[in-house]
């Protein structure tokens, strides 16, 4: 999907890393949010409150995941998930533009 349409889009930039780590909120109709975003190159750790899908759309970068002991390569096109309530960190090579959807997960 390259565009949203019917959308609400918060103003205020989320800023992190002295500006080297920028995005903006998408707001959906049904209630989910995704983040739309630019990484500087840098190293960088997250934390997560929902699990995440970030969708690598231009860039590069190295991602070690919680549960791994080996970084792995992401470029353009690639995607990966994180687990709620952990951490990740990124080695962001070149500039990277990047959508984060917040998946909720339910308890029943």
């Amino acid at each position: 999907m390259s565009e949203f349409s019917n959308v609400t889009i918060i103003k205020k930039a989320n800023v992190y890393f002295d500006g080297k780590v920028t995005s903006r909120t998408v707001l959906f109709d049904d209630g989910t949010k995704k983040t739309l975003g630019i990484m500087m190159p840098g190293e960088y750790e997250f934390g997560t409150a929902d699990k995440e899908l970030m969708e690598i759309l231009a860039g590069d970068m190295d991602v070690l995941l919680p549960t791994e002991t080996v970084w792995k390569k992401f470029t353009g096109g690639d995607s990966f998930y994180v687990p709620a309530n952990s951490k990740f960190n990124l080695k962001v090579n070149t500039v990277t533009d990047y959508c984060c959807s917040y998946i909720k997960e339910w308890n029943h």
